[in-house]
């Protein structure tokens, strides 16, 4: 199948073993009811097999709604799935799960959410100091926060369970870009969504986020002023301002970077776009 045949939101695109698997939050199940997440594969990032189950509930997984943007990664000896998940008595929250292989099949991997029990989180994303020390950074929801906030949690070796408190990055209002919503419950707020962090050939670390502004959804930059996670963050110029978000970095096979997000922001619309990218001066430009 082409990639434009393909209804995901949050697309993240693992490399391995001279293939691409792309991942992401099922389109006709995100926002009520759901119970799995697929993966795609491609040789050439424009034919794909699939859709392949990777994850699913088999009735035991406390989740029962709002399956959201599965993230996998090579570590150590295993494949790990970063997802968000919901249930009715339970908060919203990211939890890890592994396998042994990139098309799964997944099974729970940490003791339910690793994100702040008793917090509204989505979208938590693995990150690897320098030094070798896990991270989830993760969001704290709008619709909780208020002026939803990016953190960055450590986590103990195995990716099991958090080894500290989260420590603020930063919040969605100190985007200028970034414009507030409504929410139906009667909420006013600033979003954040799908951080992602990057470090440059250049030492620059940046973490990719996503909220609102005038053209729609939008892909925006944060850059840490020490090139680490526990710099200052502050806001760069945007990547996508078009209703596209939620967005990754991914090279090529043939060494060629990639932005992709989902575009539009539209239920049962939203398809995974890839745009070339290159760096420059310690930032991403989009070239293409």
């Amino acid at each position: 199948m082409k990639r434009s045949d393909i209804n995901i939101r949050d697309p993240f695109v693992l490399v391995y073993g001279g293939a691409y698997y792309l991942y992401g939050t099922r389109g006709a199940t995100c926002w009520g009811p759901a119970d799995g997440f697929d993966v795609y594969v491609s040789r050439d990032l424009a034919e794909w097999e699939g859709p392949f189950a990777c994850f699913q509930n088999d009735g035991t997984f406390w989740a029962d709604r709002n399956y959201w943007a599965p993230e996998v990664y090579r570590y150590r000896d295993g494949f790990y799935m970063f997802a968000s998940f919901k249930h009715p008595t339970v908060h919203r929250g990211t939890a890890v799960l592994r396998a042994d292989s990139p098309m799964g099949p997944f099974r729970p991997w940490s003791d339910g959410c690793v994100t702040p029990k008793d917090w509204e989180c989505l979208d938590g994303t693995l990150y690897i100091s320098r030094q070798g020390k896990p991270y989830m950074v993760f969001c704290h929801e709008w619709i909780q926060a208020g002026d939803g906030e990016i953190l960055a949690l450590p986590l103990t070796e195995d990716l099991r369970a958090p080894a500290g408190e989260p420590r603020l990055l930063f919040r969605a209002s100190e985007a200028s870009w970034c414009q507030s919503v409504h929410h139906s419950s009667g909420v006013t707020g600033w979003v954040t969504d799908g951080p992602f962090l990057w470090r440059t050939e250049a030492g620059a670390l940046l973490c990719l986020w996503a909220s609102f502004s005038q053209g729609g959804y939008t892909e925006g930059v944060a850059v840490s002023d020490n090139g680490e996670i526990d710099g200052r963050f502050t806001q760069a110029e945007p990547l996508f301002m078009d209703d596209g978000g939620h967005g990754m970095v991914f090279r090529a096979l043939d060494g060629q970077l990639y932005l992709t997000l989902h575009s539009p922001n539209k239920k049962l619309l939203e398809r995974p776009v890839f745009h070339p990218i290159a760096e420059k001066d310690g930032q991403l430009i989009r070239v293409g």
